[in-house]
């Protein structure tokens, strides 16, 4: 069983409200990382590397199941829904799948720099520059992405998709991380 850490817990018999506790994880370990990138250029303490330890995992282990989740299990599913009324927050769902593209190569390259970092090896100062500007643009990028699904699409998502639907979405998410929903 997945050990849950800083945010509400729903069951996967709620997979919106799954995905958005997801989103207050992802915000909670972004902030680790957004505090240990004003840091990196200096020694860290042994709070701020289990930080960045921990960060650096959730976000190469944890986050790509959630954007599966979205762009494998939630996503095609809108799109298959014919009604005008959700018209305009399914055309926001190609926006967000770039958004996926660009924070996956920005996590990519903090991955590196950080695991460069946590091997001993201080950073050079750009490297430095380089590990503080990527997370800050991973922030500005999570800061209306997160706005965008938790205000807009999972509402739409909770009301259009069928019991059905929602429950076949909980158990491909569930079969992502092995545990039964």
């Amino acid at each position: 069983m997945p050990v849950q850490i800083g945010a509400t817990s729903h069951s996967f018999s709620e997979p919106t409200a799954l995905l958005s506790d997801c989103h207050r994880r992802i915000e909670m370990f972004l902030g680790s990382l957004q505090r240990v990138a004003v840091l990196i250029d200096k020694p860290l303490s042994d709070d701020a590397r289990e930080a960045m330890e921990s960060s650096l995992r959730y976000f190469r282990e944890a986050a790509p199941k959630h954007t599966a989740d979205e762009e494998e299990s939630l996503f095609p599913r809108l799109r298959n829904i014919q009604n005008s009324h959700l018209q305009a927050a399914i055309t926001t769902l190609d926006a967000l799948e770039q958004e996926h593209r660009r924070a996956a190569a920005l996590h990519a390259e903090v991955e590196a720099l950080g695991t460069t970092y946590l091997k001993k090896r201080p950073l050079s100062v750009s490297e430095a520059q380089r590990f503080r500007e990527a997370v800050a643009e991973l922030a500005s990028i999570y800061k209306e992405h997160i706005r965008i699904e938790d205000d807009e699409v999972f509402p739409i998502a909770g009301r259009a998709l069928s019991k059905k639907e929602k429950n076949l979405i909980a158990l491909e998410m569930a079969w992502r991380r092995q545990v039964s929903g």
